[in-house]
């Protein structure tokens, strides 16, 4: 009977650490409810992650106005000095209030459209939940260093309207959701219901 309860008490013992750490998160989900709005200047928005630097660590995703633009008639122009031909504007230098936060921090400008195609994709044509998942890597695909990062959505609302979503979580925290700050430019906007209930869970 001794050994028995020996035996068992070394069992438990020995899962103690493994249990301890099953509740550690691997990734970071983020996700809101998308609306489409009306009008111009609206319906733009990005998810990136960034270090305690403030640094681009890795953007999840762009939607395709902002890195793309729209060509119409001949309307084209240079991007960037080291450019040797000419391309289609980008549509953040066409209209400079498109997603400006991602814009500057991820500074566009230095980045060949071959690396912002990577992670750019469509706006939504209708309403649902977007969901983006960080696998705690870089751009490059390498695991990043555990320690502290920011999460950060932004939504172009219309016009010079924007509205930030930003929460700061650990790589070495457990699951469980990151507490989420928002800033509005324009507090009586009335587009305000083009990204609803964002939320950021470690998982």
């Amino acid at each position: 009977m001794k050994k028995y309860l020996i035996a068992m008490m070394a069992a438990v013992l020995l899962s103690m650490p493994t249990m301890a750490q099953k509740g550690k998160a691997k990734s970071l989900e983020v996700s809101f409810n998308y609306q489409k709005q009306a009008g111009p200047g609206s319906n733009q928005y990005a998810v990136w992650i960034e270090n305690e630097k403030g640094e681009v660590v890795k953007t999840l995703f762009v939607t395709s106005f902002t890195t793309k633009g729209r060509v119409r008639g001949n309307e084209r122009l240079r991007v960037g000095e080291q450019s040797s031909g000419m391309q289609p504007m980008r549509g953040y230098v066409k209209r400079p209030n498109c997603v400006p936060t991602w814009v500057k921090t991820v500074k566009a400008n230095d980045l060949s459209d071959q690396q912002l195609d990577a992670v750019t994709g469509a706006t939504p044509q209708a309403g649902g939940q977007q969901t983006f998942t960080w696998d705690f890597t870089d751009q490059q695909g390498k695991k990043v260093k555990q320690g502290k990062y920011r999460v950060m959505v932004e939504a172009t609302l219309y016009q010079t309207s924007d509205i930030i979503y930003s929460g700061t979580f650990s790589t070495k925290d457990k699951a469980g959701n990151v507490i989420l700050t928002s800033k509005l430019t324009e507090p009586k906007e009335s587009h305000q219901g083009m990204i609803t209930d964002v939320k950021a869970v470690l998982k």
